[in-house]
């Protein structure tokens, strides 16, 4: 069982940059893929990127590419999701979400947190 919880999101103007941290309960994070997933409202929720339980293995979507990067401190029990560059359209409500399968798709993930709110303002 992991218990997740999001902080950092807040509102920001565009080109502007947030960190968001992922802190998880549990002494065997380390054996999870951790993911980001956002979600706007009257949209669907979107691959943001994820993370392998190493850290070695890493992947985003198309939209956050070159922007985004995440990152992982096992020891601290805490992955983060570095946003740069940010976009009006990055605005949505942003959630991590831990699992045992490297995938994009919101069904594998077994544990979630709350989510954390980020405004982007043009």
């Amino acid at each position: 069982q992991v218990q997740l919880a999001e902080s950092g999101g807040g509102l920001v103007k565009a080109g502007d940059s947030l960190r968001l941290s992922c802190a998880a309960s549990g002494r065997t994070f380390n054996i999870y893929v951790v993911a980001w997933f956002r979600q706007a409202p009257g949209k669907e929720r979107e691959f943001v990127g994820r993370i392998s339980g190493s850290g070695g293995s890493i992947t985003y979507g198309d939209s956050v590419k070159g922007r985004f990067t995440i990152s992982r401190d096992n020891a601290e029990n805490t992955v983060y999701l570095q946003m740069n560059i940010l976009k009006p359209e990055d605005t949505a409500r942003y959630y991590c979400a831990a699992g045992g399968v490297y995938s994009t798709r919101p069904s594998v993930y077994a544990f979630w947190g709350q989510g954390t709110q980020v405004t982007v303002s043009s």
